[in-house]
């Protein structure tokens, strides 16, 4: 199925398919354009409270954004959105449970960890419905590239497609990528479709399944690169 998928996405937009690619490079430090709006898109579905190699996800992700976040340039405009940190009393309420936490502006880097150790895991995987809260609300007035980077241990479960909705959004909007760290997804369709979302709007798809792959690919989705460090011995 995830073939099928993906031989689609090329024969029906085949000028996004070049455009594809991974950055694996090791650097010194964050490189994004002047003008690139950051928005990260958490995953807070119930099944975040799953432990993997003797800690939860959740755990993992929080400790990775400890670290990630002061990387990044204060400057730089960067936001929080999350999804599935609320229940609901419908599936129509919990498929709808997606929230701005903190706005994208510069200097918002501590707001969204201190926002971070708030939010508890409780309800679905409202991918789609997240997508287009973000791209409709969240960059509302911004000029420049727009910069998704969503973060999730499953696929849609509220009956939507971000690859359908990746592919309709590219039709209208070329200002924005987005990144997706598939965190802990075994189910190929899932896959696939997390990965036609990033495909078609030209952003990078990862798959990370300890704390160090995730680390990874929130720093190769950012360009962050490892300090390379060379001590001159004199004699």
């Amino acid at each position: 199925m995830k073939k099928l998928l993906l031989i689609f996405i090329f024969m029906a937009i085949p000028c996004f398919a070049g455009s594809y690619n991974v950055h694996t490079g090791n650097s010194a430090d964050i490189n994004t354009s002047a003008d690139e709006k950051i928005l990260f898109i958490l995953d807070f579905s119930n099944s975040m409270t799953e432990y993997l190699n003797g800690q939860s996800k959740l755990d993992m992700m929080l400790a990775t954004m400890r670290e990630i976040i002061p990387k990044i340039p204060k400057n730089t405009a960067i936001g929080l959105r999350v999804y599935g940190h609320k229940m609901g009393f419908t599936a129509f309420d919990a498929c709808r449970a997606t929230s701005l936490i903190s706005p994208v502006t510069p200097n918002s880097g501590g707001n969204i960890l201190y926002s971070l150790s708030d939010i508890k895991p409780k309800g679905m995987t409202p991918i789609t419905y997240s997508l287009k809260q973000a791209v409709k609300n969240d960059f509302l007035g911004f000029s420049g590239k727009k910069h998704i980077i969503l973060l999730t241990d499953g696929g849609e479960n509220c009956d939507e497609s971000p690859c359908t909705y990746a592919m309709e959004l590219i039709k209208v909007r070329k200002d924005i990528k987005i990144d997706v760290i598939a965190f802990n997804i075994k189910d190929e369709d899932d896959l696939a479709q997390l990965e036609c979302a990033s495909l078609v709007t030209s952003g990078k798809f990862y798959t990370a399944n300890t704390a160090a792959e995730l680390a990874n690919s929130l720093n190769n989705s950012l360009n962050i690169k490892k300090d390379v460090e060379a001590k001159l011995f004199l004699k």
